[in-house]
């Protein structure tokens, strides 16, 4: 490093500093600044990002509180087993599971029996990598197998939802415009009571 020998001769008043003196200073300046530099970017970074949504946004929407004041006939009772659906008995309309993930969304069409009939995923739609975990590739599969249930003559279905992620509310929405008449929505997601311990907070 040619140029911190002509340092001291620069100027008169750094008559009693060495040359490693200097260049431990100037090290450790650069330093510190680079590293602030990337703490700074990554928390505006960090910052910038949106909210990280797991489908139930939508949910929020549904004022249980109300409906159960008006009296209205929410929740199943000891007789909707046997109650007709355009002429079908609840206990015998098709099911349509959906199973959500923050990756994928996978939508299975069965009949009453559980024998499945119809399997779409976002995968098979033509999504790749991260644009199959989002909602509109949801919606896309949705679409596409209500459209598949309505040539076999299936009108009139049941739906149960399980797991967390972006596809949730709009898979149910994509059935619906595909034309479906949806009479039920369950929720299967399964809670555990005593989970495996978390990991460690990342450290930023």
């Amino acid at each position: 490093m040619w140029w911190l020998r002509q340092v001291p001769r620069l100027n008169s008043a750094t008559a009693g500093v060495t040359v490693a003196d200097v260049s431990k200073r100037l090290v450790s300046a650069f330093h510190t600044s680079s590293y602030r530099g990337k703490a700074e970017d990554r928390k505006e970074m960090l910052a910038s990002l949106p909210a990280k949504d797991e489908g139930t946004v939508g949910e929020k929407s549904v004022d249980i509180d109300t409906l159960i004041n008006r009296k209205a006939k929410f929740f199943p009772d000891a007789s909707t087993s046997s109650e007709l659906f355009n002429g079908i008995p609840f206990s015998e309309l098709p099911i349509c599971n959906i199973r959500v993930s923050s990756n994928n969304t996978i939508i299975s069409v069965t009949d009453y029996k559980g024998v499945p009939r119809l399997i779409r995923s976002c995968g098979i739609e033509g999504f790749k990598n991260t644009r199959k975990g989002t909602n509109i590739a949801a919606q896309a599969t949705a679409v596409s197998i209500s459209n598949k249930a309505i040539e076999l003559g299936w009108k009139t279905i049941r739906v149960k939802v399980r797991g967390l992620g972006p596809g949730r509310m709009s898979a149910i929405k994509g059935l619906q415009m595909g034309g479906l008449n949806i009479v039920s929505i369950t929720d299967n997601t399964p809670v555990s009571w005593n989970p495996p311990r978390p990991r460690k907070q990342r450290s930023l």
